[in-house]
């Protein structure tokens, strides 16, 4: 699978703090408090459902799709000469994704597979190249979209958006264009409509997005690269010691920082990346993968020429120098 990366910035969240002048002291401001998480919960999944069972889009245009289709989901409401289309509650999956901030509150996070995708799979801490349109539920105006493939650290955008995209692949491939454009082929194509505890809840980007927002995102994910946010030579879907898919709640150190953004997982005042081996091995079509040493990981593999089939493979070696079981770089003993 040929490999590009887009040179365009990272979106970047601007949380704005609301707050309004007390009356009685000029000089002095009222914080309005955040609702109750488990009570919007409920609030915001009647909202969802309702729009679900109410509205639909346009799988006839999937299932027929014209020689000028552009592929892109469109929602209309069931009503008139539409009575007779499938409601969105019909053809959505579902799944549970607990709120980072309280996990007693567990949300049921509906999203739509129009298309699964056929490149790679994406996992929460990929950076994944993507096109995509932000919407309000309430009366589906965009907020927010790009045509243009943005590059996403998936670590850094709205849980349930990031959710939903794990249950996605990429483009198989794609060709470039005479004019320079590119076009992918067999990308995921799908939906989800978050609740607001998933998404902005009080502190919304934008001053025109209300407070407890409930939004849908429509993304077509292109091309798929393996996270190392820190940078230490250990991809970050290794650095989720627990496996359970959080990568915020594992703190080797206790410093506040999750190992996958810090650079000293231990906190010995050894970066991690020097106490690791990296390997890279070089492998042509009819060989035979390489024999890794004792503690030795494949990170990930690459193509690195098209023509030949050549492809490198990267691998790290966790080193455990006093034999105690533990790897050198969560290891603070040594």
């Amino acid at each position: 699978m040929k490999r590009i990366k887009f040179v365009l910035p990272l979106i970047t969240l601007v949380f704005i703090v609301f707050f309004s002048c007390s009356d009685d002291d000029d000089d002095g401001v009222i914080v309005i408090p955040p609702r109750e998480r488990d009570e919007e919960a409920i609030v915001a999944q009647e909202e969802i459902e309702e729009f679900l069972e109410t509205h639909f889009y346009n799988y006839e245009e999937f299932e027929n799709p014209a020689p000028d289709f552009n592929y892109k989901i469109v929602f209309g409401e069931i009503t008139g000469d539409n009575t007779s289309k499938t409601p969105l509650i019909d053809q959505v999956l579902s799944k549970d994704v607990v709120d980072i901030f309280d996990e007693n509150v567990t949300y049921k996070l509906y999203y739509l597979k129009v298309r699964q995708g056929e490149g790679d799979e994406i996992t929460y801490p990929d950076i994944a190249s993507m096109s995509y349109t932000g919407m309000f539920l309430s009366d589906l105006t965009v907020f927010d979209s790009s045509i243009t493939p943005v590059r996403f650290d998936l670590t850094q955008v709205i849980d349930g958006l990031q959710a939903a995209i794990v249950e996605f692949n990429g483009a198989s491939d794609y060709v470039e264009n005479a004019d320079g454009t590119l076009t992918f082929m067999e990308y995921g194509i799908g939906s989800v409509f978050i609740p607001s505890g998933l998404g902005y809840f009080n502190t919304p980007p934008i001053s025109t997005m209300p407070f407890y927002s409930q939004l849908i995102f429509n993304f077509y994910p292109y091309l798929i690269e393996k996270g190392d946010q820190d940078s230490d030579g250990i991809l970050t879907i290794f650095e989720d010691l627990d496996g359970d898919g959080l990568e915020l709640n594992d703190d080797t150190d206790g410093n506040g920082i999750p190992n996958f953004a810090d650079s000293d997982d231990d906190g010995d005042g050894r970066l991690t990346i020097n106490e690791v081996v990296a390997n890279e091995y070089v492998i042509f079509p009819g060989d035979s993968d390489p024999v890794l040493i004792e503690n030795e990981v494949e990170m990930y593999r690459d193509t690195t020429d098209d023509e030949t089939g050549e492809i490198t493979i990267y691998t790290i070696v966790f080193t455990d120098a006093n034999n105690d079981g533990t790897p050198d770089y969560l290891d603070d003993q040594l």
